[in-house]
């Protein structure tokens, strides 16, 4: 199993002015502990959960993962996830393509149909009903893909039409940058991880077995084999989580089917600490 941090919380000792000293900090103890994988939301307000009031410090994703490249050298770095409606399908297949070069191919897209409404409207971003977002999702998805392949040719959907689907410089990734699709629904994003995507990014918990047998299903449906998806799950932890509680919950994701685990730490001042905690299970859950 690879372990991937997950940076949900960026209210750390320091406050605003060491931000950034921080979070290099951070990405470069992570990469040199042993993670695989760093990800960052795609919000521009704190969610007012677990991990804090809207009004706590949210970073721009695009500036952060590029942030995040320049000072790391082998993790791959992606959304987990982007919101569909929040960018034109185009500017983002773009943005990533951006980063997969110059990272040297360690970018990723992260995508969902977007849910977090109350930021949308506050910011002034277009939140459409449910069943157009998900269309929206369907349409970047295809956007996405086609500009990432051969060919420049034109697309034209129910709610974006592009004459010209030029990307240059094109990926160095290959086929294509990471593409995973997130969320649980049963009947249309489980569906489309199945149609599109190279992951799938579930919440660890008592339904994630049931939601891997769903995403069965769809794969049998659209002619895919289930085993080329990558099944990846995100759960958070705490200051208060043992050793031992950390390592059963990563052992039972395992066995449930899940090969990548994306933990996020709340509530650490410090988040080498969380670093340290996380990573000193890498023992019990990495494979031979």
């Amino acid at each position: 199993m690879e372990l991937g941090l997950h940076t949900a919380d960026f209210t750390w000792a320091g406050g605003t002015p060491a931000l950034g000293r921080t979070l290099a900090e951070t990405a470069r103890h992570a990469e040199a502990a042993g993670i695989a994988r760093i990800t960052v939301m795609d919000h521009l307000w704190q969610m007012g959960d677990a991990t804090g009031p809207r009004e706590n410090d949210m970073l721009e994703a695009y500036t952060t993962l590029g942030f995040l490249a320049a000072n790391t050298e082998r993790v791959l770095l992606h959304t987990l996830v982007t919101a569909a409606v929040y960018r034109h399908p185009g500017v983002l297949a773009k943005q990533v393509s951006t980063l997969d070069v110059l990272s040297g191919g360690r970018a990723g897209l992260g995508i969902g149909a977007a849910w977090y409404e109350d930021e949308a409207r506050g910011l002034g971003i277009p939140f459409p009903p449910t069943a157009e977002r998900f269309t929206r999702l369907e349409e970047t998805l295809q956007i996405c893909l086609q500009m990432w392949g051969d060919g420049d040719g034109a697309y034209q959907s129910e709610h974006y039409q592009l004459a010209r689907t030029l990307n240059s410089p094109q990926n160095l990734s290959v086929p294509h940058p990471y593409l995973m699709v997130g969320g649980t629904g049963e009947r249309k994003t489980l569906r489309l991880v199945a149609q599109y995507a190279d992951a799938c990014n579930l919440f660890g918990g008592p339904e994630a077995r049931h939601k891997l047998d769903v995403l069965r299903g769809h794969c049998d449906a659209v002619g895919r084999d289930y085993d080329t998806i990558e099944k990846t799950a995100t759960f958070p932890f705490t200051p208060n989580t043992t050793r031992g509680a950390l390592v059963g919950q990563l052992l039972d994701l395992r066995e449930a089917g899940f090969t990548v685990a994306y933990a996020f730490g709340q509530g650490f001042p410090d988040p080498r600490r969380a670093i340290d905690l996380l990573t000193s299970a890498l023992p019990e859950v990495a494979e031979a």
